[in-house]
């Protein structure tokens, strides 16, 4: 498939420290990529390298399959809508007028600024002043900024924030629309819910470091679930030897493969021990995203 971004061993490092280490991203043409990592894992200084905003120390960005450099900087960039941290836009101004001035810097027609507002549907707010727009109109308003240029590509650090359940549910339809316009979305959120329900592809930080890439089926497979073992005896399952914390429904035991709980269910009816059920915990992403970064805290 191709790539909207590539990255080949793209490392920042500052004085005393190494934010990003020796990344190889590949974020697919037209996918919804959730970028997904601890706090201070790197994952707005690896968005501001490819914004251009800071320059890499060591490693090579490819946009498109071609590479960003000080020469194509003007040519690639662009392409590219970000928002990045808080949502952009003056108070004292209209959504319209904060527009207005997106179009007048960048030489964009007005058409295309029209389209941009229709899209995040703030046409019915656009001459309300921002300082009286709620959080999640603020977030529509600068996604409306970052897509006034037309991109190929829309880089948003954590779109979601602060926004109430119906506010979310909004941006994530929205999100899931414009890559169904052939945009590539590239997002970064601490709500792993979210993530999980509208991204096709995940990447996953941790200490600067990718730990993981690929499909959300692929993920899950990096996880091996708790197993719970229904028993009306515990106790005599635990005479064996066996290392399990008990539970209301008789024993968990963690990172068993299918082969060791296949030994393991042998060993507990040649003993005797009455089995009702085996069965595997339902995992969320964000059970899978703890174990992989050995539990480093929120995001």
């Amino acid at each position: 498939m191709s790539a909207a971004v590539t990255t080949h061993h793209l490392t920042k490092t500052f004085t005393n420290h190494t934010a990003v280490d020796s990344l190889d991203l590949h974020v697919p043409e037209g996918a919804i990529y959730g970028f997904l990592g601890p706090n201070g894992s790197g994952k707005s200084t690896t968005m501001k390298m490819l914004l251009g905003l800071t320059r890499p120390t060591e490693g090579e960005i490819e946009l498109f399959g071609q590479p960003l450099t000080p020469a194509s900087r003007t040519k690639l960039l662009p392409s590219i809508g970000s928002m990045i941290e808080a949502p952009p836009g003056y108070g004292h101004l209209t959504g319209a007028e904060n527009l207005r001035i997106v179009q007048d810097m960048l030489g964009l027609p007005t058409a295309q600024v029209k389209r941009a507002l229709t899209t995040v549907r703030l046409n019915a707010h656009k001459d309300k002043l921002v300082r009286n727009y709620s959080l999640g109109m603020k977030q529509r308003l600068g996604i409306a900024m970052a897509l006034a240029r037309d991109p190929s590509l829309l880089v948003l650090d954590e779109p979601t924030n602060g926004l109430d359940p119906a506010g979310i549910e909004e941006i994530r339809d929205l999100l899931v629309d414009l890559t169904g316009q052939g945009i590539t979305v590239m997002v970064s959120s601490h709500l792993l819910d979210e993530i999980d329900k509208m991204a096709s592809v995940i990447g996953i930080l941790a200490n600067g470091s990718l730990i993981f890439q690929g499909a959300r089926e692929e993920l899950f497979e990096h996880s091996i679930p708790d197993l719970i073992i229904e028993t009306p005896e515990p106790a005599a399952a635990l005479d064996l030897g066996i290392t399990a914390t008990r539970g209301p429904e008789g024993l968990r035991v963690s990172g068993l493969d299918p082969d060791q709980t296949a030994d393991l269910v042998y060993r507990l009816a040649a003993a005797r021990v009455p089995i009702h059920q085996v069965r595997r915990v339902q995992q969320s992403l964000e059970d899978v995203f703890m174990d992989l970064t050995g539990r480093e805290g929120l995001l």
